[in-house]
């Protein structure tokens, strides 16, 4: 029986986890979590019995306690909750499917007590990288990735040698607004971007598909989980979504992972690897599909990418600002107090403003997202 522990139970990734979990039956969920969601993280708990549910707001876990004060579970609250829930004696795997900054410190804890990591925060790579791979690698941990393009590189590389391969190429589908011009994207509304053509996501990660700043958030967080460096990543539009990533290796070879759009698939390859099980759901019918096209990124119109790969070539605390000043621009368009543009325009003002530090503590990296958040908060 292989015990898990999943950060944001209630999002898009954590739903899809317990339904891996469901489906399976020798899986068991010893500790969930969610920032506020109170009648799903009920449903969760009255379903899976686990043993300690972590609440980020207060408010919301008093609540939840009322409702299910017949349960014998435990309920903690903050940053110690989410802490404990990391840490907690049993678990093999902790799923971070949390998303923000919030899952950097969990994420260490979950290392530091010898936990493997299903990782689909993409955050805490790309803001601590360079602390998170040394202290897998200290305390023998492997980093899984749930991500479906990183997922589709870490299953073409396995078993071949890092010093064979000559390129990472990770795919994106474009978004919903692939093909437009930044003249068209001055109208676009929250409801356009929320329109993923193949996926079915969080809204946050759905407007970074939009901005494209998903991509960049994923070509950072492949340089570290793979070691690679950034000239040698690159990113292809795959509009059908049907090829997940690639590898190029040094003798010309490319190996692709292909399959539906499907986030279970990458899911339930982290937490039982390197075994593969039945996932029902649909296949690729080669006999139907009528093709599969290549496009390159317009990193112009759509700066995410272009902004990312900015950040990462600079290095040291860059790609927290670029991070940080993306989350609290989202939030901020999500809440219809900016526009699609802005979003880009509040990301290039926080890294033109930004004195880089070169290596970066943990607390260094979490005051400068308090920093970028305040500078954003006073101008918007």
């Amino acid at each position: 029986m292989k015990k898990i522990a999943i950060l944001g139970s209630t999002g898009s990734i954590g739903t899809q986890t317990l339904d891996v979990v469901r489906k399976n039956k020798d899986i068991e969920v010893l500790g969930i979590s969610a920032g506020h969601n109170v009648k799903k993280l009920e449903e969760q708990m009255r379903e899976f019995h686990p043993g300690l549910v972590a609440v980020w707001d207060e408010e919301a876990a008093k609540e939840l306690k009322i409702r299910t004060s017949d349960l014998n579970i435990r309920i903690v609250t903050g940053m110690e909750g989410l802490l404990e829930l990391a840490s907690m004696e049993g678990t093999d795997i902790l799923v971070t499917a949390i998303v923000g900054m919030i899952g950097i410190r969990p994420t260490m804890e979950a290392i530091r007590t010898g936990k493997d990591i299903a990782l689909a925060n993409k955050e805490t790579l790309v803001t601590a990288g360079h602390l998170i791979m040394p202290l897998a690698k200290e305390h023998g941990v492997k980093i899984l990735p749930v991500d479906s393009e990183h997922s589709a590189i870490f299953q073409a590389l396995h078993g071949e040698e890092h010093g064979q391969v000559k390129k990472l190429l990770i795919t994106a589908s474009g978004g919903p607004f692939r093909g437009m011009t930044r003249e068209q994207l001055k109208n676009v509304t929250l409801a356009d971007a929320l329109k993923h053509p193949n996926w079915v996501m969080g809204r946050k990660i759905t407007i970074d598909s939009a901005t494209l700043v998903n991509k960049g958030l994923e070509v950072i967080e492949a340089k570290w989980l793979f070691d690679m460096e950034l000239e040698n990543i690159q990113v292809v539009v795959q509009p059908q979504s049907i090829i997940h990533s690639m590898v190029e290796f040094v003798d010309g070879a490319v190996m692709a992972q292909l399959g539906t759009p499907d986030m279970r698939l990458p899911i339930q390859y982290a937490l039982y690897y390197p075994d593969r099980r039945y996932l029902e759901g649909d296949r690729l019918d080669f006999t139907r599909l009528s093709q599969i096209t290549f496009e390159v990124p317009d990193m112009n119109t759509f700066a995410g990418l272009k902004m990312a790969m900015q950040a990462s070539k600079t290095g040291g605390s860059m790609p927290t600002v670029f991070n940080a000043a993306n989350e609290k621009a989202v939030e901020k368009f999500l809440n219809g107090k900016i526009g699609f543009l802005d979003i880009y325009e509040i990301i290039a003002g926080a890294m033109e403003r930004h004195n880089v530090i070169s290596n970066p503590n943990l607390e260094q990296i979490l005051d400068m997202e308090k920093e970028v958040y305040q500078w954003i908060e006073s101008r918007w």
